[in-house]
């Protein structure tokens, strides 16, 4: 080989590591994030949630009934629409989750009285009564602000069935279905847009190969009609998360008019699916091991976006993250099919991971859906007979919302590890962006559960004239909130930084998220 190649070569190496002698010398943890850049929106609608009907999530969850002795509003529980107001939720989906492909939806309209009840054969075999259905849901998510994003039936159902939904929700005009909405008591129709076409098609959904669900999501979309003032955001039932051939067959089948989204479901499960560890019993090796499980969701949607990328290099068909959450043991004691677990600081720690990565690929990532909204797996509401408790990963949603909207800001970020046993993370994960009226926000999350990190930040072309920041940490990663001890997990304004020209100094808090905003 040309000696005087390689002598370029460690030339530049040379003038590399010179480069980056400054950086290190300054600290081990520095971030730098380019406030004039970016062009990216982060969607609103990354902070999405999912209520299906499954344990206490809808009954008991969301809706009491009207003649409750719980506090209501026509039957919707006070204290937990409260809380959902003020969460700002951009979307809510329903009614499932593997419960959409055995839900036929004429049993959940007309009187209450006359709807037929069901065995809901996959969340432990309970009878329902069908009293929450298509009206109480809309209404529900009209009074808290939100869109509906309905899930139809696939697994169980038919295109007839899916049509006749669709004209009843949003058609206008004189037919069968919009009489009929009319005579159950709703004149005019919801107009709702985000519509699923099945749900996990590849197991619960009716156990199909790529290739029949494809060609069935045709069928479907093509009677998926829009009505007037009703464009409809159809979304394709995506991947056993790291089946990637399930992508490959569904964008070269389906041509892109036809779909707006695919959906993609990431589940973080400490240990095995058959041995899932405790929710609130943990190690601390347990505990890396989850937050890098939830890490990983960044290497899974890069992987499914790079064969997305081949078919649609414009991105026009949104990443449809519906499903995201812990997945642990129920609390001893409670019925095996609810799904009722406890949530800590780590949960918190999981949401704040997640929601960064989210952000990071919003060119490609238009939606996700926590799971789930109330009493179920990583549950931002939990519920006793009267009483509420908002969780750790609740607060965390309350932090990030001035991501929702603003644009997308790159940063560069050095960052010291932690490591417990096998495991080993990066300790401080972030996100960055910039809000319409000029604020740049910026997300931190210190997973390390000892230790403070000092942590410098450069924050480049802005002149920085003040910041705020607030805080969500505990005293330990296992940290929760009880119904006797309702605030050991919550958000708080945090003033111990400091803000010298461009420049931020802070020590971050051990076990801690923290939001600070930049004018």
């Amino acid at each position: 080989m040309n000696m005087r190649i390689i002598s370029r070569f460690q030339f530049l190496a040379f003038v590399l590591a010179l480069c980056l002698f400054p950086l290190v010398l300054v600290g081990q943890n520095k971030l730098i994030v380019n406030t004039d850049q970016g062009h990216i929106t982060i969607n609103r609608h990354i902070y999405g949630h999912f209520a299906e009907h499954l344990g206490r999530n809808i009954y008991g969850g969301i809706w009491v009934g009207p003649n409750s002795s719980i506090p209501n509003e026509d039957g919707y529980r006070l204290d937990v629409m409260q809380a959902l107001i003020d969460l700002e939720i951009p979307n809510l989906r329903w009614p499932g989750g593997c419960f959409a492909d055995e839900y036929h939806w004429t049993d959940g309209i007309g009187d209450p009285a006359q709807r037929p009840k069901m065995v809901n054969t996959h969340w432990g075999g309970v009878t329902e009564d069908n009293s929450f259905g298509t009206h109480e849901f809309l209404n529900f998510a009209k009074r808290i602000g939100t869109e509906p994003y309905i899930t139809g039936n696939v697994g169980s159902g038919s295109v007839e069935e899916m049509s006749k939904w669709i004209e009843y929700i949003n058609f206008d005009g004189v037919s069968p279905m919009a009489d009929l909405r009319r005579r159950n008591g709703q004149e005019e129709p919801w107009n709702i847009k985000y519509w699923g076409v099945g749900n996990e098609s590849w197991g619960c959904g009716g156990h199909m190969t790529p290739e029949y669900y494809a060609n069935e999501y045709r069928r479907y979309a093509t009677f998926a009609r829009d009505y007037p003032g009703s464009k409809l955001y159809k979304i394709a039932g995506g991947a056993n998360d790291w089946d990637l051939n399930w992508t490959e067959v569904l964008m070269k089948n389906i041509p892109l008019n036809m779909m707006d989204g695919l959906s993609l479901h990431y589940y973080t499960v400490t240990g095995t699916w058959e041995n899932k560890g405790k929710a609130t019993e943990f190690t601390k090796e347990e505990y890396l091991e989850t937050l890098r499980k939830a890490a990983r969701v960044d290497e899974l949607i890069t992987k499914h976006s790079t064969i997305m990328d081949m078919y649609d290099p414009e991105k026009k068909v949104g990443i449809i993250l519906d499903e995201w959450g812990t997945w642990f043991q129920v609390e001893p004691g409670t019925n095996p099919g609810f799904l009722y677990q406890q949530n800590t600081m780590r949960d918190a720690h999981v949401a704040a991971i997640s929601l960064n990565i989210f952000n990071k690929h919003a060119e490609r990532v238009h939606m996700a859906n926590l799971a789930q909204t109330v009493n179920v797996l990583q549950a931002i509401i939990l519920t006793s007979e009267d009483d509420m408790i908002l969780t750790p990963t609740y607060h965390v949603f309350d932090l990030y919302k001035p991501h929702k909207d603003a644009t997308l800001v790159p940063h560069h970020l050095v960052t010291e590890n932690v490591a417990f046993g096998q495991e080993q993370l990066e300790a401080l994960h972030v996100s960055s962006s910039k809000s319409s009226d000029g604020t740049v926000n910026i997300s931190i999350a210190n997973i390390h559960p000892d230790k403070n990190l000092p942590l410098e930040i450069d924050l480049r072309g802005m002149q920085a004239k003040g910041a705020t920041a607030e805080i969500v940490t505990a005293p330990s990663v296992d940290s929760y909130n009880s119904f006797t001890s309702k605030e050991v997990v919550k958000k708080s304004s945090f003033k111990d930084f400091k803000l010298k020209s461009n420049q931020l100094n802070l020590s971050v808090p051990a076990n801690s998220v923290l939001m600070i905003r930049v004018k």
